[in-house]
């Protein structure tokens, strides 16, 4: 159960209002990795986790605290708005910082959503639930989450740098530090899972079951071998389940596929085509 509480987790109020800039701040709202998806993720995960206790609780707080995160984008894109143009916008653009702002921020800013935020990302792209993963595995979960983290603190750092009103500087700022603080829980909580349950997932399924030999075994398939150096490619796995390996010339280990020509229904190529290599005289 959720209920309202009025008052912003943090304040949300620029210095001026910018349309452009609103158009930007779609991003982190609405895009792949902005604050609707992680919401909805980190929800999605804690409703699918089968009992309680603190891990479902940790994904619970932090999917309630993103949907404050997405309250208060949606303010400060409503009052970025404030004031825009959108009369009779021949007129408008006569003036030339006018005519600048009609020419870059969002029209459907003012015709669909009447100066408030939009579930888009910032070229106006629908915000989709693909974006999401819930998989019943924690510790894949979390890495997904980490990745979401990374991804979002990326984004608004980059949002931080590209303004210069004060009061959006300081509504990223907060999210840039929460964010901060969700990578490293999120990390925290990586390590416990596998110091119980060790690095690969799923932990559950036997290892005999899968080809042991090529479980810590790196293929070259790059020109050069620079990947050799690396700490994936020699020494004790990770895991601690083998030790890495580096094939720098690997060979197949399959076949040439053969596939059964298709029913004549299908109207294919004809097969006595497809495994001609003549070529036709005039393309001599």
């Amino acid at each position: 159960m959720f209920y309202h509480v009025k008052e912003l987790q943090y304040r949300a109020k620029p210095e001026r209002p910018d349309p452009l800039f609103a158009k930007q701040l779609q991003e982190i709202l609405g895009g792949q990795f902005g604050e609707i998806s992680v919401a909805l993720q980190y929800l999605f995960q804690g409703w699918n986790v089968r009992g309680n206790g603190k891990y479902k609780d940790l994904l619970m707080d932090t999917g309630a605290e993103e949907l404050a995160h997405i309250e208060m984008l949606a303010t400060m894109i409503a009052r970025l708005l404030d004031g825009a143009p959108v009369g009779d916008l021949e007129v408008a653009a006569k003036d030339p910082v006018i005519g600048a702002i009609l020419g870059g921020m969002n029209p459907q800013h003012a015709i669909v959503s009447g100066l408030g935020a939009m579930p888009v990302d910032s070229v106006g792209n629908r915000w989709t639930a693909s974006y999401i993963g819930a998989s019943g595995n924690l510790l894949a979960d979390f890495r997904a989450n980490l990745n979401a983290e990374s991804q979002g603190r990326l984004q608004a750092v980059r949002l931080y740098e590209a303004t210069t009103d004060r009061g959006v500087k300081d509504m990223l700022s907060w999210l840039i530090a929460r964010d901060t603080m969700h990578q490293n829980q999120w990390l925290a909580a990586i390590y416990e899972l596998e110091a119980k349950e060790n690095v690969v997932v799923p932990s559950t399924f036997p290892r005999e079951l899968e080809k042991q030999e090529v479980s810590h075994v790196l293929f070259n398939y790059s020109r050069g071998n620079e990947s050799a150096t690396g700490r994936w490619a020699n020494g004790p796995s990770i895991d601690g389940n083998g030790m890495f390996s580096y094939v720098e010339n690997p060979v197949p280990h399959g076949k040439i596929p053969v596939l059964k020509p298709a029913p004549p229904y299908i109207h294919d190529t004809l097969p006595s085509v497809l495994n001609t290599n003549l070529v036709p005289p005039n393309m001599c």
